[in-house]
């Protein structure tokens, strides 16, 4: 039977990580990490990256079998413990200026079946060790790029109704189309879409607004946004002054809130996909920039396990617009999966937020940073609020209210 992955378009993807996504640079080493049955996908970024001239790429693995063999048989301690040497590793390779690549794309319902406790355990534990690499990345040290492989059991989740091969080839169209290499020049497709992003971000930077205000079934939310916030958009600069794009695919406008000025209630509009938990119809309501009330229908337990990491985990650290229209949510699917869900709508992110949505912030310290209203999380999980049936306000720092999104439309 023909392979329900197009290996041309596959290609295409590969090539898009290393020249839009990362923008590698002659020499620079790579670290790449990805679930095994991504290999097909980790051989082509290899091959990409090393005719870009790419130093040394060093792939890093995880398996489902491996993963669910310490839910099953580890001692009971070992959930909170975590790789702090290996994460140690990678940070110290950004210092050195190595790129990060990231494939997405394992069993989003991996762990449903296992003990939430554990799996809440495990996952602060992961959260805290990785900390500083993941200061790295937010601060935008280094390039970095997440891209999207068509796994089967990801894709049996997400169509159900077909038989593995369909759903695997559906899954995988939809991911090619939404990166923008399904046809023609898939790097000139991405300066083009990265154009138009820009032009929304540097309207939302003209403004300048105090505060986004959501509306919506389910949702009153005001979110302060920081003193001196920035709006980015497709490709960002790294502090070295490399454009990368952070994510592939990319339909957000995002920027960083102010910790202590977030008030009211908001529902999601999809579920999310957390380290293997599925959490759904998620509901938190805000007083003073932190969530003091929340639930969910399925995954309860694990959300409120990721609010108790720490101090930060209970604010926010990102707020992203994105229309209704865009390419993922037009294409009717729900994807169980961060990547593509969040560029289908309206997000925020609970826990860290980016020192590059700051005017100044790549040569800001923390305390700076902190100073003006931005939060600190071992975290930073986005989850999407938006829909067809949301508005979003923007009010002036003179408190005027302009219209930005109706119906889940720019204005």
């Amino acid at each position: 039977m023909q392979d329900p992955i197009d290996p041309v378009k596959l290609d295409r993807l590969a090539e898009v990580a290393v020249k839009v996504g990362l923008n590698l640079q002659p020499g620079q080493d790579l670290v790449l990490t990805a679930p095994v049955s991504a290999l097909p996908l980790v051989r082509r970024i290899t091959e990409h990256a090393y005719k870009a001239g790419a130093g040394l790429v060093t792939p890093i693995l995880s398996d489902n079998e491996v993963t669910l063999a310490r839910y099953r048989h580890a001692h009971d301690d070992s959930f909170d413990a975590s790789a702090a040497w290996l994460y140690d590793g990678m940070a110290a390779a950004y210092d050195n200026g190595a790129a990060r690549l990231a494939i997405a794309g394992g069993d989003p319902m991996l762990l449903a079946n296992e003990d939430p406790d554990k799996v809440g355990r495990a996952n602060k534990a992961m959260s805290m060790a990785y900390t500083p690499a993941r200061e790295r990345i937010t601060r935008f040290a280094t390039n970095w790029t997440i891209v999207a492989w068509p796994d089967a059991d990801w894709a049996r989740l997400v169509s159900p109704d077909l038989d593995d091969y369909a759903a695997q080839r559906k899954l995988a169209d939809a991911i090619f189309a939404a990166s923008r290499v399904d046809d023609g020049d898939a790097v000139a497709r991405w300066e083009a879409h990265n154009a138009e992003l820009g032009r929304r971000s540097a309207w939302l930077d003209g403004q300048n607004f105090s505060t986004l205000h959501f509306t919506g079934p389910g949702t009153d939310l005001e979110v302060g946004l920081a003193d001196g916030h920035k709006w980015i958009a497709g490709a960002t600069e790294t502090a070295g002054g490399i454009l990368c794009n952070p994510n592939i695919p990319s339909e957000e406008v995002f920027t960083t809130p102010h910790k202590l000025r977030v008030k009211g209630h908001v529902s999601a509009t999809k579920p999310l996909s957390h380290q293997g938990t599925l959490i759904e119809n998620i509901q938190v309501r805000f007083e003073d920039g932190r969530i003091v009330e929340a639930k969910a229908t399925k995954g309860e337990k694990v959300l409120q396990k990721v609010l108790d990491t720490d101090e930060g985990a209970r604010r926010l650290g990102e707020v992203a617009l994105v229309p209704h229209a865009s390419p993922i949510s037009q294409s009717g699917m729900l994807f169980y999966n961060t990547l593509f869900d969040e560029n289908a709508a309206s997000h925020i992110a609970l826990g860290q937020c980016y020192a590059t949505c700051f005017h100044g912030g790549d040569k800001m310290e923390n305390d700076e940073v902190a100073r003006r209203g931005g939060n600190a999380s071992a975290i930073h999980i986005d989850w999407m609020i938006g829909s067809d049936q949301i508005d979003v306000d923007g009010i002036s720092q003179e408190g005027e209210r302009i219209a930005v999104m109706r119906k889940g439309a720019w204005v």
